[in-house]
């Protein structure tokens, strides 16, 4: 198994939660088909050029079960016996599968769509706050996969991934539970709080994950973040559960979570790491 120090953890931390100061830029008026065709494919290396040294990457489309990378490493136990050391998001989802198959593009802030976000009214894509909320990077309409972070380390939550290791535990198991939301002006829909972190308590946790989004998909992989590519792996090892539909999460509860404060200082939406689809870099899933 790869053993994680700190040197690593501060890498992670720059890293994998895209500490990226960039904006996404404007959304296209169209979905071209020609890009949703060629998918994040568009910038796979060359088989000589894969950084086959790793373990499994991440992110993957969920749907495709089949891996080559024999690297096993132990799954981390449910999130309800870890501790939650982070909470962060991206835009758009990372990973691509059943509610969000639409591509957007291979750029920072690529990724997949929610599959229904074309069909938003007028109302749902009114943005109360003008472009001036407290949380960077998103505005309504746009898809975004969430990040709870969870280590087997007695740890307090934090800012990056740093926060997941300690002096005394620098070799967790590491579990990231993922769900991807569509951004909506809708205070009927889903609220950001209800997901966030409940305060201390052992284990720390959040106040729920989601449900009703379908059986999470479970499999080993690494962290992400737009930093790392086919060539470029991350080396952390991470068991990932990832729900295969989409849900609407009313944009105003995500502002309000940035303007509160929280432990993690979030305070915008991260960039992507782009699909990973060569099989040598995938685990298989249900082994």
């Amino acid at each position: 198994m790869h053993k994680l120090t700190w040197s690593l953890a501060v890498l992670l931390a720059l890293a994998a939660c895209g500490n990226d100061t960039s904006e996404p830029p404007p959304a296209s008026e169209t979905q071209a088909a020609d890009l949703a065709a060629a998918g994040a494919a568009a910038d796979e290396p060359a088989a000589e050029e894969l950084c086959l040294d790793a373990g499994p990457q991440t992110p993957r489309d969920i749907t495709n079960t089949a891996g080559a990378n024999s690297v096993t490493f132990p799954m981390a136990p449910a999130a309800a016996e870890l501790n939650l050391c982070n909470i962060h998001t991206h835009t758009n989802a990372e990973h691509k599968g059943p509610g969000y198959s639409v591509f957007v593009s291979n750029e920072e802030f690529g990724g997949y769509a929610c599959n229904d976000a074309a069909a938003l009214s007028a109302d749902e894509l009114t943005d109360p706050f003008n472009g001036e909320g407290a949380y960077k990077n998103v505005k309504p309409g746009d898809t975004i996969e969430v990040h709870w972070v969870h280590s087997s380390c007695d740890i307090t939550p934090g800012e990056g991934l740093g926060a997941c290791l300690s002096d005394t535990c620098s070799d967790p198991l590491l579990r990231v539970e993922a769900q991807v939301f569509l951004l909506v002006n809708d205070p009927e829909a889903l609220d950001f709080a209800d997901f966030a972190y409940a305060g201390a308590a052992q284990p720390h946790q959040a106040k729920a994950l989601p449900t009703g989004t379908g059986t999470p998909v479970v499999f080993r992989g690494s962290t992400t973040g737009p930093s790392y590519t086919q060539a470029q792996c991350s080396p952390a090892q991470v068991t990932w559960s990832v729900r295969p539909q989409c849900a609407r999460l009313d944009i105003s509860s995500l502002h309000r979570w940035a303007e509160a404060g929280n432990v993690f200082n979030e305070t915008k939406s991260h960039g992507v790491r782009q699909l990973v689809t060569a099989a040598q870099l995938l685990a298989p899933i249900g082994e």
